[in-house]
């Protein structure tokens, strides 16, 4: 099957239109770019992983979802092609075992799983193919083969709605799989509610609750060992409505009650088309916030397609009537929208920032559930790694948002950064010796257990530095200078000897023996090898240069980078698409190519960016591989800004470092109404001037009052 992205773009698009719900409207300007389908194929060829994957692995590349969602929203209504999988759907598989109703595309969540039957016999799962298959954003639809059985999805941002058109009219079945999720399900329950209703919930951690109302009635519930982990419930539909069955579900995390609150206010009696018109139009209004102009078809499909998913998480978690799950698991209610975490280890780069610019009042929620979850735990959360709420919060607070208990959240941050057995793993001995150490262990292979000293503490010294601008701003002087003086604590784990960022012992030797090549997941370094985290100081560049001699040895340094041969036995998950010892398939060194800047070189970060967004992105004979996990947006945000000019170098900073777009003209509307214009002038690819509002700007960054006032910026190239 070799379709290029234009043909498969224009596929999915038309197909959608043609499908038989009879829905149809003007042509967007903006959703027909988005193609949802991004980021499920597998990543293969190992020119581009860096090595040959091993029998019965699948790289972790992409890890998108196809299926119909809301910006932010509490539901992802997708298929289920593979329990296990980072999403759920898999492009390459041919079997769809259920839809389900939650997605982050991280081996977790997917929850209520929900499969059409007619005869089914003693398999519950149905073939389909590509070629009967269609999706746009808030909207999905597949042909199951085996049980002649053409499905319909769109959501709200708390419900459900499936339509399933039936060639048999006789013994049609819906299948609830609730013993079945990317979690755990320790319990599970299901109800009929009257002659057309269903309720229930599943238990992973906490209870997903559900109400469904169908447009059908039911026969009768079969329940197979409920609660049993091979358990299942099947809804026999009653003979007689030849029409299309239609089902509303509402979902919640506090109560079945609720559920049908969520169901009845954000659905009622509305119709699937006015249900998937309303998710359209919610896309195209966000989407419409950036508009580019030129670049070929690839670059702006690929380009809206990545704008959609930056803003998939974090998910909504409170109803309609305010209330929501705390930390502590109890029944809340406040007056802003309760949503998850963020992905933080991944997202503070950029993607939070993005969130900001297009969705100030989320990120605004998103902070007020953070300090939600402070005021019940005593910390900020963190998110897998690193302790960077510290950078988001700092960069949205500096940007201008700031309608929330910033004293008391900052107290709160302050506990993060100094408390020990908290937020932060090892900041005692960080804070004491200015480094974390590791263990010494002999013969340490990619699994090894330990401290990621090395990525700890310079994670932890650029958070320093987030806190210490809200100190700066709070007046708060004493804490902003111990912040900033632990904010060059990066410097102690660089080794001049070997110009590297190297792992100590204890007592303050350098590990040995060491090879700066050998890629970790948590001995030294996360997820990284030295090569990777050894550019890391966003907050101090100038000072990281120093430390290996000046530009000219920062830039030799930089230039093996990308240049020194990744070597192939090195294999370690996550840590794939090389270029040189550059991975852009994980985020630990998303900032390296922007590096040259800070030496007077932008043409030479220029050439690896255009690198990385013409060949690292929409992969393969259909151009649906990505480089790497999407990881809840990072790596689709890092596109949107490069792409468009801009880059959020440090994130904590309420700045951006100008870049050549790939566009003629990006036009971004602003939270205040406002426009900011980025115009290329020339053809070259090597950045020669910037100039913003006709005025020549020194330097490489612009201010984010640009995003407030509006203004206008010309990338002059040579």
């Amino acid at each position: 099957m070799r379709k290029s992205m234009k043909r498969l773009s224009v596929f999915l698009f038309l197909s959608s239109l043609a499908s038989t719900d009879g829905w149809s409207q003007s042509t967007p300007s903006y959703t027909s770019y988005v193609n949802t389908f991004v980021g499920t194929a597998p990543l293969t060829d190992p020119k581009i992983l860096g090595y040959t994957l091993p029998d019965g692995w699948r790289s972790w590349a992409g890890l998108t979802f196809p299926g119909s969602s809301l910006p932010n929203a509490m539901v992802q209504l997708s298929p289920m092609t593979e329990y296990g999988s980072g999403a759920g759907y898999e492009y390459e598989d041919d079997i769809i075992y259920s839809f389900t109703h939650t997605n982050k595309g991280h081996w977790n969540l997917c929850n209520i799983p929900v499969l059409p039957l007619s005869n089914p016999g003693t398999k519950y799962q149905s073939r389909f193919s590509h070629a009967k298959e269609s999706a746009s954003p808030g909207y999905y639809q597949v042909y199951l083969e085996d049980y002649k059985i053409n499905v319909s999805l769109t959501s709200t941002l708390r419900c459900g709605f499936h339509r399933y058109e039936y060639t048999s009219q006789n013994d049609r079945q819906l299948l609830f799989d609730l013993a079945k999720s990317n979690n755990r399900i320790s319990e599970w329950k299901i109800e009929q509610v009257g002659d057309s209703a269903v309720k229930g919930y599943q238990r992973a951690g906490g209870n997903i609750y559900f109400y469904a109302v169908l447009n059908n009635k039911i026969s009768r519930v079969e329940k197979q060992a409920e609660s049993d982990p091979k358990g299942y419930a099947i809804v026999h539909l009653a003979d007689g409505n030849n029409g299309p069955v239609e089902m509303k579900i509402g979902l919640s995390f506090v109560s079945e009650e609720n559920a049908k609150q969520n169901l009845e206010q954000e659905i009622g009696a509305r119709s699937f088309e006015d249900i998937r018109q309303a998710a359209n139009n919610t896309w195209e209004q966000l989407l419409s916030k950036v508009e580019v102009k030129g670049g070929t078809d690839k670059q702006r499909t690929m380009f809206y397609s990545c704008l959609y998913r930056s803003f998939l998480w974090p998910a909504l978690r409170s109803d309609v009537n305010g209330q929501f799950r705390d930390a502590k698991g109890n029944t809340a209610k406040a007056d802003f929208n309760y949503y998850t975490e963020p992905s933080l280890w991944d997202t503070y780069r950029n993607k939070d920032v993005l969130l900001g610019l297009i969705s100030p009042q989320v990120t605004l929620d998103v902070i007020k559930s953070m300090k939600d979850v402070g005021d019940k735990t005593g910390f900020i959360p963190t998110f897998f790694h690193g302790d960077h709420g510290q950078s988001s919060i700092a960069g949205a607070y500096l940007r201008g948002i700031d309608n929330f208990d910033i004293k008391g959240t900052y107290n709160i941050l302050l506990k993060n950064a100094n408390q020990d057995h908290g937020a932060r793993p090892h900041v005692k001995e960080y804070i004491e010796k200015g480094y974390i150490s590791d263990p010494d262990v002999q013969h340490p292979h990619v699994e090894t257990k330990a401290k990621a000293g090395v990525s700890k503490t310079l994670e932890y010294a650029y958070d320093d530095y987030s806190l210490a601008q809200i100190a700066k701003k709070l007046g708060d002087t004493a804490n902003y200078r111990i912040l900033m003086a632990r904010s060059k604590n990066y410097r102690n784990m660089f080794d001049p000897a070997t110009r590297f960022m190297r792992g100590r012992l204890e007592n303050g030797d350098w590990i040995q023996p060491f090879n700066p090549q050998y890629p970790y997941y948590e001995y030294m370094y996360r997820e990284a090898n030295a090569w990777q985290v050894s550019f890391f100081a966003p907050h101090d560049m100038p000072g990281l240069i120093k430390l290996y001699g000046g530009p000219k040895q920062f830039e030799s340094k930089l230039d093996s980078l990308f240049t020194v041969p990744w070597n192939p036995q090195h294999i370690a998950r996550n840590v794939e698409t090389m270029i040189g010892q550059y991975c852009h398939g994980n985020q630990p060194d998303h900032e390296a190519p922007f590096a040259y800047y800070f030496i007077n070189k932008p043409e030479k970060s220029q050439q690896i960016i255009d690198t990385i967004l013409n060949t690292l992105y929409g992969i393969g004979d259909d151009g649906l591989a990505l480089c790497g996990m999407d990881d809840a947006g990072e790596m689709s945000a890092w596109y949107v800004f490069a792409a468009a000019g801009l880059y959020t170098f440090s994130a904590t900073d309420p700045e951006y470092l100008v870049t050549v777009p790939l566009f003629d003209e990006v036009r971004w509307k602003t939270s205040t109404n406002k426009t900011l214009t980025i115009t290329r002038k020339g053809n070259s690819r090597k950045l020669s001037g910037i100039k913003v509002n006709g005025k020549a700007q020194k330097g490489y960054f612009v201010p984010h009052d640009l995003f407030k006032n509006g203004g206008k910026i010309e990338v002059v190239t040579k």
